[in-house]
């Protein structure tokens, strides 16, 4: 799921309760759901921890997430065969 429609299933007030878990500016996670900034790698983590692993760091990275975590390629490779 992405970042943008995860916070409007959750609501007002969303965006700020998440910024303030990951100490950041409101502002930014804005910027994030829009897509005028690229979430940093450093939040990633974070923000599939903040979110109970709703949001993963593959969604917020589609495109270098492998090369970013490559243990988790392995470890989604083997939940996948396991379901």
């Amino acid at each position: 799921m992405n970042l943008r429609t995860y916070l409007k299933r959750r609501g007002r007030g969303s965006t700020l309760m998440l910024a303030k878990q990951l100490g950041v500016k409101p502002a930014s996670i804005s910027q994030w759901c829009a897509g005028t900034r690229r979430v940093p790698m450093k939040r990633c983590i974070a923000i599939e921890q903040a979110t109970g692993g709703a949001v993963t760091r593959a969604d917020l990275r589609p495109d270098d997430w492998p090369l970013l975590w490559p243990e988790y390629t392995r470890s989604r490779k083997q939940r996948g065969r396991a379901a």
